[in-house]
């Protein structure tokens, strides 16, 4: 029996994510929005693809939460996007109700789920996932140290002209200005950046990374990234599925470690067919663990905002 992945939010994420998701043949898809007829529309586009790409899922496109019921995996891009001029933190109240409300009906039918959070501002939106859920921490995971991740490999890759595939790259922290790309956890095929970039270039390359998002904003004008933040959902969805046990960073509510207590921050772990199987705790300098904690302070304050921390 296939997998049923329920993708919550048919925007330019949520779609793209159903894409990813049945190129790969990960299991069957709901694709659900509160518009009438998008989430339709674009789900019997991608079944009519299915032929010609000879893919053997199954996508249907509903308002209605009745159709997610039993789901293995549940990926919420649902929420407002991000305007040029606006920050993350602008969008935090009216994701915040939206969130609630989602969360409240999505767990009502698939109680025994696993919830990748995509929605911004990411660490706090994972937090109201976590707290209105009810679930273990295990089962509600934050997406953005993949993407973000991503991000610094894609700039690394092109800064020393080398394939993307001999680039490792580690960002903790939370999705947004005071993330914490790590030069010295990251490597060309075995070889510290450190050791191959000027500390300028790499100081520049860093502050391009948290300006990532804000970069494709800036260019779009009318819209914010989708291609990688879905292909990033996605690749947390098929380690998940696929019981893979694949270190990646993600967004977890820490009890503890790194010193950090009652938040979402993002760590590396291990993900699995239970969701976080392992929250991996690296040794950080000072400055390091400095930069985490202030991280973890303006997660904090936005979860003050909303009454979740």
């Amino acid at each position: 029996m296939r997998k049923k992945i329920t993708i919550v939010g048919a925007g330019n994420v949520g779609a793209t994510a159903a894409n990813w998701i049945v190129g790969k043949e990960l299991g069957d898809v709901v694709l659900l929005d509160v518009t009438e007829g998008i989430p339709q529309g674009k789900a019997l586009d991608l079944l009519e693809a299915m032929p010609i790409e000879k893919r053997d899922c199954s996508i249907i496109g509903t308002n209605d939460y009745a159709e997610t019921a039993n789901s293995d995996v549940v990926v919420i891009t649902a929420g407002i996007p991000r305007k040029p001029g606006m920050s993350r933190d602008d969008l935090l109240q009216t994701n915040f109700k939206i969130m609630s409300d989602v969360v409240a009906k999505v767990v009502a039918g698939s109680p025994n789920c696993i919830l990748v959070v995509v929605s911004n501002p990411l660490d706090a939106m994972a937090q109201t996932a976590f707290k209105q859920s009810g679930f273990p921490r295990e089962r509600v995971i934050g997406m953005a140290g993949v993407l973000d991740s991503a991000r610094f490999r894609t700039f690394i890759a092109e800064e020393l002209h080398v394939s993307v595939e001999n680039v490792t790259a580690f960002v903790l922290g939370g999705h947004g200005d005071t993330m914490v790309p790590l030069p010295r956890y990251s490597t060309v095929a075995g070889i510290p950046i450190t050791e191959l970039i000027a500390p300028d270039r790499l100081e520049a390359l860093v502050q391009r990374t948290r300006d990532g998002g804000a970069e494709i904003v800036k260019h779009l004008k009318t819209g914010s990234a989708y291609y990688a933040p879905s292909a990033a959902a996605v690749e947390m969805v098929e380690a998940i599925l696929k019981d893979k046990k694949k270190i990646l960073p993600c967004a977890v509510y820490l009890q503890g470690e790194y010193g950090i207590n009652g938040l979402y921050v993002g760590v590396p772990v291990k993900l699995g067919e239970k969701g976080v199987e392992q929250i991996i705790e690296i040794k950080l300098a000072p400055e390091e663990q400095a930069a985490l904690n202030r991280s973890a302070d303006a997660v904090k304050e936005l979860c003050d905002v909303i009454g979740m921390a």
